[in-house]
């Protein structure tokens, strides 16, 4: 064993070796990819493209405003497609601190975060589909809550103190679930049933 120099000399044995708080700034993150949503995102260039041609390689004889209609539709139908099928390819969660924050797609966007004193329980939900959703990306359903579905499987739903619920699909959710719980049960604020 080497002795301790007197540049480096050891740490008493009642401070941490590391100097570090009592409680580690733990950070929990995962992630739900739906590669399906590029197949749909393909037919959402299909329609640009085609606005584009019209707008470029014209031949109609009918007027401009059927033509304007048509470029105008094409594009605006496939830029929708396009940005709403890529901000839910996929939906990354992170838990940090004293908030869960939610962001899809790309660019992060749409984004939600969630302050952890806000949250009194959270269960891991073995089965989200779209079907009880009404499909996939950012949802509401009065008798439901809100969620943010990419694909089927496993989510995280986090019931909120103002007793409405959120859900969000992803990848390890026990694990999610373990790490909020924690964090419910060092400040206080979860329910002892639910949580």
């Amino acid at each position: 064993m080497r002795e301790p120099s007197p540049e480096y000399p050891t740490p008493p044995a009642s401070l941490p070796a590391s100097g570090a708080a009592e409680q580690p700034v733990e950070i929990w993150s995962g992630r739900a990819t739906n590669r399906v949503q590029w197949l749909l995102a393909a037919g959402g260039v299909a329609c640009i493209a085609l606005g584009v041609e019209l707008a470029v390689d014209s031949t109609w004889t009918s007027g401009i405003a059927p033509l304007v209609m048509s470029v105008v539709g094409c594009l605006a139908a496939g830029i929708l497609v396009l940005f709403g099928t890529l901000a839910f390819v996929h939906v990354a969660v992170r838990v940090e601190g004293d908030c869960l924050e939610v962001r899809c797609g790309h660019i992060g966007l749409p984004r939600r975060t969630i302050r952890l004193d806000h949250v009194v329980g959270a269960d891991f939900v073995p089965r989200v589909t779209p079907r009880q959703w009404g499909g996939w990306g950012y949802r509401w359903r009065p008798e439901i809550g809100t969620a943010v579905v990419v694909r089927r499987g496993e989510g995280v739903a986090l019931k909120l103190g103002d007793g409405r619920v959120f859900t969000v699909t992803v990848d390890d959710a026990e694990a999610a679930v373990r790490v909020i719980r924690d964090r419910l049960r060092l400040r206080g604020t979860g329910k002892a049933a639910g949580v």
